[in-house]
């Protein structure tokens, strides 16, 4: 026996193996390389926050409700649940803002807008196209938003 019948003998009895691992680890080698194609890609751009529709659904909403407690008959039980709806009506108008790139005061260290800020962030909202209802709430002087 010379040296090229050993080479074929070994070639026949490792290619069954060989093949073997192949086809076993091609998956995974697959799956690794698309994963690092996957990694290279540019994330795609995320929004922000919450869509400005459900912002100003909130807001109207907020708003209903803070004119609702303002008016009710028992402004002193009711006093914390205003608290409350201004600061929520707050938070989502300076989501808004971000959302719609108008300009907003930052909130004292307790997180709040005073009721001047917040009466002249919902005027500006507003006006960048935000549709708020008209008479909900005192915030400004003649009840207009």
């Amino acid at each position: 026996m010379n040296l090229l019948d050993a080479s074929r003998i070994a070639i026949m009895i490792a290619t069954p193996p060989l093949i073997f691992v192949t086809v076993r680890q091609a998956p995974r080698c697959w799956h690794a390389l698309t994963e690092r194609l996957w990694d290279r890609r540019p994330p795609e751009p995320r929004p922000y926050g919450l869509p400005i529709e459900k912002l100003a659904a909130d807001l109207r909403r907020l708003l209903h409700l803070h004119g609702a407690l303002t008016v009710s008959a028992r402004p002193a039980l009711s006093a914390h649940r205003v608290w409350a709806v201004e600061a929520a009506i707050g938070a989502r108008a300076i989501e808004a803002a971000t959302a719609l790139g108008v300009p907003h005061p930052s909130p004292d260290e307790s997180g709040l807008l005073t009721r001047t800020q917040l009466s002249a962030l919902l005027t500006d909202l507003a006006a960048a196209g935000l549709v708020l209802p008209a008479r909900t709430c005192p915030f400004t002087p003649d009840g207009r938003i």
